[in-house]
């Protein structure tokens, strides 16, 4: 197996992920996990009663492969409302497991050993351990900090004869931002030239600050070549009931399908049909739930501030970054990862090392980043953020 995407250790030991690390310290200290993005409140209320209304209604069996037609209908319908893209349900849209299974699924539809994979870095890890599963190549375009926006000049180096696929996350994990559009036409003009597909990571379409998502597949000739993947976990803070989508052009999601049936076959049945109904929320339930998010982000940034540190103001997702250096003397560490063990044990917070989100090639570059979760409750964050000034 090949390990550009990092699933083993030097010695040729299956890597444990960042998050299973992380998650251990906060347990062992007792800190606030702000590390995995998890959200500590409930899914809708109306969705819940929808999960237990469809276990009344009988549906304990197997789902259809593709998934049930309500589900199917409803995130055909988001699309079509939300941005304006024309989907067949019956065809053009699959479930799966949460979105790891609709990335995972997606991929190892396309690949063929020596394929050459275009990513982002700092990404979600999934991404080149999936790559690796395939025996694909990975190809790792940097994010420049502070503004985590890429060389025009290193995306078009990175695209050669050999690209299969090209994946955006927007927004984006673990920075925060939000693609640029001059960005994402660059994508489609290079997938394009190369007849590569755009693979979509959108799990936090809704968690865009400043103004709606703008999906790649709105952009002209993206639509054909773009499978998007996305979820109900981070939207309706459900990330436990793992039910995810891939949509996109009729060929490429019946490979997905193909390729998911021998990976979970259906996601779970009651919850579908709950998903379905979340997925049908009105305006003003997603106007709340960046109303929210928006308090929780600015109790973070606030806090990390008020401690002398300089994070961007975060365009989406749930997380926020920070360089942490000027902290070290006063730690006694070198980077951030040091750091993130120090304020587990003196503030009781854990954080994640950005450069955990990226290969050797790239790693340096975010040596001194920090990742922080503000998906949890603001009187939490709010005590978070006084451990922090506390510990300093």
């Amino acid at each position: 197996m090949a390990d550009g995407g990092g699933l083993l250790d030097p010695s040729g030991q299956l890597r444990s992920t960042i998050f299973e690390e992380m998650t251990a310290l906060a347990r062992r200290t007792g800190s606030v996990n702000l590390g995995q993005g998890f959200p500590d409140f409930d899914p809708p209320r109306e969705m819940v009663d929808a999960a237990v209304a469809a276990l009344h209604a009988g549906h304990h069996q197997y789902a259809p492969i593709v998934g049930v037609p309500a589900l199917r209908e409803a995130v055909a319908a988001h699309q079509r409302e939300h941005y304006g893209l024309a989907l067949d349900p019956d065809g053009q849209v699959t479930v799966c497991a949460g979105a790891t299974e609709g990335m995972t699924a997606a991929l190892l539809s396309l690949l063929q050993p020596g394929d050459e994979v275009v990513m982002f870095e700092p990404r979600y890890d999934l991404y080149g351990a999936v790559v690796d599963f395939a025996q694909a190549v990975p190809v790792a375009v940097p994010l420049l900090p502070p503004t985590f926006t890429p060389d025009p000049d290193d995306v078009r180096a990175a695209f050669s004869p050999r690209t299969r696929a090209v994946i955006l996350n927007d927004p984006h994990n673990p920075t925060g931002t939000v693609a640029s559009r001059e960005f994402k036409q660059q994508l489609v003009e290079l997938a394009t030239e190369f007849d590569a597909v755009i693979l979509t990571d959108e799990v936090y379409e809704h968690l865009r600050y400043d103004g709606p998502h703008e999906p790649i597949a709105q952009l002209p000739g993206a639509a054909a070549r773009t499978l998007s993947v996305s979820s109900a976990g981070k939207t309706f803070s459900a990330t436990g009931w793992r039910v995810g989508w891939v949509s996109g052009p009729r060929d490429l999601v019946s490979g997905v399908t193909a390729v998911k049936t021998y990976l979970s076959h259906s996601a779970a049945a009651p919850l579908q049909h709950a998903v379905a109904t979340a997925l049908c929320s009105p305006a003003s339930f997603y106007e709340r739930l960046l109303g929210d998010y928006r308090e929780r982000r600015d109790v973070v940034v606030s806090g990390l501030r008020a401690a002398g540190l300089h994070p961007p103001m975060p365009e989406g997702t749930f997380f926020t970054v920070a360089d942490v250096s000027d902290l070290y003397p006063l730690a006694g560490v070198q980077d951030a990862t040091g750091l993130a063990h120090h304020w587990a044990e003196t503030a009781g917070v854990v954080g994640i090392p950005v450069s955990a989100f990226a290969g050797p090639g790239n790693r340096g570059l975010y040596a001194d980043w920090l990742r922080l979760a503000f998906c949890k409750r603001t009187d939490v964050l709010r005590g978070a953020m006084a451990g922090l000034a506390a510990s300093i």
